[in-house]
């Protein structure tokens, strides 16, 4: 990694060496990184430039990741029922770095090969839903005959995949 810089030209900032395919897996040099306390920390370095571009910034020092799809994806969907009056329902999301927290259903949408995303951390992240937690979600989503859309139906809301 080399020293963070006030304006980062992407030809100025080095690979990290480092990759995640579509699953989540990190490679390092095209060997599996294994060790989940690494990837933590990775996951907290993470950051996206304007150009899209993935970079891990961690200790005053940056370097750009090779990104099969995105780095986030999700590993599993809860409907989560509200417990108590005034409370709204939701979907708890599990990230793959352990991370869990609440699916914005305005940001579903349908990617390349019908693969279903949605934006996390505060609508900065892309995340891509892996088949397993897709399915969960889908046991929720509806068809509107009339339109031929599909929306997720929550605390009395539709909420249209695009």
């Amino acid at each position: 990694m080399s020293d963070e810089r006030q304006s980062e030209d992407r030809a100025e900032i080095p690979s990290c060496n480092m990759f995640v395919d579509k699953e989540g897996r990190w490679f390092h040099n095209g060997a599996p990184i294994i060790h989940r306390e690494l990837i933590a920390l990775f996951y907290q370095g993470l950051d996206v430039n304007e150009e899209g571009d993935y970079l891990i910034r961690l200790h005053g020092q940056v370097c750009r990741l090779d990104v099969e799809d995105t780095p986030f994806v999700i590993v599993r969907t809860d409907f989560v029922a509200s417990a108590f009056p005034g409370e709204k329902d939701c979907f708890l999301l599990r990230l793959i770095d352990d991370a869990e927290e609440a699916l914005d259903p305005e940001t579903l949408f349908v990617g390349a090969d019908h693969v279903m995303y949605c934006k996390i951390r505060d609508g900065k992240f892309r995340a891509r839903f892996l088949r397993s937690s897709y399915y969960q979600l889908a046991e929720h989503i509806d068809h509107e005959a009339e339109t031929g859309k599909y929306f997720v139906l929550l605390n009395a809301r539709k909420y249209y995949i695009i």
